[in-house]
C-alpha cells in the first residue's frame, strides 16, 4: 500500500509539472464533475430487472418517487454543455489567431468525439450478433441495445453544436431559451403536435452551450450577476414544477406523461441555467483545489478519457448485471425490482463493482480517444497528461 501511494504521488507530481501554467484547471474540474454526475446518475436510476427469462429496463424513480432529488444532483449534462461551449469558443478563437483553417479545427474536435464511438459500435455489433445466434430473448437484446445507444444522441447534438461554434458563439442563451419557451407553449397549452417538442433537442442544449461561449468572452465575471442568474433560474424552475405542470424529475421516468429530458423542456432549461450559474460561482474554489497535485491528477486523468468513460459506463453496468445471472439466485440491487429502500442500499454496494468493470473498459479502449495532433496545425493540445506513466500506475 505504501508503494502504491508513492507511485500515485509521483504520478500526480508529474502530471502537475507537465500541465501548462496557463491552463484553466477549474474548467477541467467542472467537466470531470459533470461526467461523474452522469455516470453515477445512470447507475443509480437505471435498473435491469430479471423478468420473463431475460432482462427488462426500469427505473427506481417509477416506484420510489422520493428519489427524485437525486436527479437534481446527478443530471449534470447542462454543465457539460457549458464547458463544451466555453472550450469550443476559446479553441476556435485561438485557431483563428494561428491561421488554422476551420476544417482542420473542426475535424480535430469531432475526431476526439467520434473515434471512441467506433469501438463501441464494433464491439456491440459482435455482441448482439452473438446473442441473436445463441437464441437470446429478443426483449433482452432490445433493452441492452437501447441502453448502449442512448448516450449517442448526446454526442450527435454536442457534435452539431461544436461544428456550429463560429455561428452559435455569437448569440446569447436568451434566444434559444425563448425558442424552448415558445415550443413548450405551443406543445402543452395551444394543442401543437408532439413532434414539435424535438426542436428543443437543439434549442435546449444550445442554451448552456452559448452560455459557455459567453463565459469565454469574460461576460460572466461578476459574481452578483451569477447569483442573480442562479436565483432567478431556480425560482423559475420551482414555479414551473409547482404551478406549470412540469415533472419534478430532471430525467425521464418510465410511464410518465411528460419527460423533462426527452425532449428538453423549459423546466429542464431553467434548471440547467441554475446549475451552470452555481458551477461558475464555485469556479474559484475549484481552481484553488486544483492547485493540489493529487486533486488535479484525478481531474486530468478523467478528462483525458472523458468520452471513453461516458460511452462505456452503461456497458460496464450491463456486463456486471449479465454475469450476475450466472448465479442461481437473483442478486439484490442488480436483478430485483427497484421498488424499495433495500434496493437502493444494495445498489450502492454494487457501485464499486460497476466502477471496476468500467476501469477494465477504460484500460481496453481509452487509446481510441488519444488523438495526436500534428505539430504543424498550431492547435494547442487539449491535455498534457503523460499517458504512459498513467498507464503504468493503473496497471500496477
Amino acid at each position: 500500500m505504501r508503494e502504491l501511494r508513492a507511485r500515485w504521488s509521483a504520478l500526480a507530481a508529474g502530471i502537475d509539472t507537465a500541465t501548462p501554467a496557463d491552463r484553466d484547471r477549474a474548467v477541467d474540474a467542472l467537466r470531470a464533475l459533470a461526467i461523474l454526475g452522469v455516470v453515477l446518475g445512470h447507475w443509480l436510476v437505471t435498473s435491469l430487472a430479471a423478468a420473463d427469462g431475460g432482462l427488462r429496463g426500469t427505473s427506481p424513480l417509477t416506484h420510489i418517487p422520493w428519489l427524485t432529488p437525486l436527479t437534481w444532483v446527478f443530471q449534470t449534462l447542462a454543465v457539460f454543455f457549458l464547458v463544451g461551449g466555453h472550450v469550443a469558443a476559446r479553441g476556435y478563437a485561438s485557431a483563428r489567431e494561428r491561421g488554422v483553417p476551420y476544417t482542420v479545427w473542426v475535424g480535430q474536435r469531432l475526431g476526439r468525439l467520434f473515434l471512441p464511438v467506433s469501438a463501441v459500435i464494433v464491439l456491440w455489433t459482435v455482441v448482439v450478433a452473438g446473442m441473436l445466434v445463441g437464441g437470446a430473448e429478443l426483449g433482452t437484446v432490445r433493452t441492452l441495445v437501447k441502453l448502449v445507444l442512448s448516450p449517442l444522441w448526446f454526442l450527435l447534438v454536442f457534435a452539431a453544436l461544436t461544428a456550429a461554434t463560429p455561428l452559435v458563439s455569437r448569440i446569447g442563451p436568451a434566444w434559444p431559451a425563448a425558442v424552448v419557451a415558445g415550443v413548450d407553449l405551443w406543445r402543452f397549452w395551444l394543442g401543437g403536435p408532439e413532434w414539435i417538442g424535438w426542436v428543443n433537442v437543439a434549442a435546449g442544449w444550445l442554451v448552456p452551450f452559448t452560455l459557455g461561449a459567453t463565459w469565454s468572452r469574460g461576460a460572466l465575471a461578476r459574481r452578483g450577476r451569477l447569483r442573480l442568474l442562479a436565483g432567478g433560474a431556480a425560482a423559475a424552475t420551482t414555479a414551473l414544477v409547482l404551478w406549470g405542470g412540469y415533472p419534478a424529475s430532471m430525467v425521464g421516468v418510465p410511464g410518465a406523461g411528460v419527460s423533462n429530458l426527452n425532449p428538453p423542456t423549459l423546466a429542464a432549461v431553467t434548471f440547467g441555467l441554475a446549475q451552470c450559474a452555481l458551477a461558475l460561482l464555485a469556479r474559484d474554489r475549484l481552481a484553488r483545489r486544483m492547485r493540489r497535485p493529487a486533486a488535479w491528477a484525478k481531474a486530468a486523468l478523467l478528462n483525458s478519457s472523458a468520452m471513453t468513460v461516458f460511452l462505456w459506463h452503461q456497458t460496464a453496468m450491463m456486463a456486471v448485471t449479465s454475469l450476475g445471472l450466472l448465479v442461481p439466485a437473483r442478486l439484490p440491487g442488480l436483478h430485483t425490482p427497484p421498488d424499495s429502500a433495500g434496493w437502493i442500499a444494495a445498489r450502492v454496494v454494487w457501485l464499486p463493482v460497476f466502477a471496476a468493470a468500467l476501469g477494465l473498459c477504460w484500460a481496453a479502449f481509452r487509446n481510441h480517444e488519444q488523438v495526436r495532433r500534428p505539430p504543424s496545425t498550431g492547435v494547442p493540445a487539449a491535455h498534457s497528461v503523460p499517458a504512459a506513466s498513467a498507464g503504468e500506475f493503473i496497471r500496477a
